[in-house]
Formats: structure tokens, C-alpha cells, sequence
């Protein structure tokens, strides 16, 4: 139990995107529930896929794609 709670764990620079991004995915996650969380990534990946099909919108079109992708798996698994 102390494992899963031990957030004294020095994170690497390069690597501290990513877990801030996972730590968020979590926190959604823990906030509404599994169901939700998968359906609020599905609405993320299409409104992301939306998006990149405008060049202008690719920019934020993809980290989109990439949140719904994380809160899909994190509700599913």
C-alpha cells in the first residue's frame, strides 16, 4: 500500500510531460468514473481527428487525439 502512495519518486525532466499528462488522466479518471472517463475519450479522439483534418487545427487536433487515446485506456483498464 505504501508503494502506490509513495510520490517522493524523482521524476526525470524529460520524462515529467508525460507523467504530468498521466497524473491528469488519473485524476479525471478517479473524478467521474470508468464510463465516463471512456466516453469523455472518445468525444476528445474525435473532436482531435476533427481537427487535424484542418492544418490549421493539427496543432491542437493532436494532443487531443493523444489525451482521449490515455483517458480511453485508463477507463478501460
Amino acid at each position: 500500500m505504501t508503494e502506490l502512495h509513495n510520490h517522493k519518486k524523482r521524476i526525470p525532466w524529460i520524462l515529467w510531460p508525460f507523467w504530468a499528462l498521466w497524473k491528469l488522466v488519473i485524476g479525471i479518471v478517479a473524478a467521474t468514473g470508468r464510463l465516463v472517463a471512456v466516453i469523455l475519450g472518445l468525444v476528445f479522439l474525435i473532436v482531435g481527428v476533427v481537427l487535424t483534418v484542418t492544418v490549421i487545427g493539427a496543432i491542437v487536433g493532436i494532443p487531443f487525439i493523444i489525451f482521449g487515446l490515455l483517458l480511453m485506456l485508463r477507463g478501460l483498464f
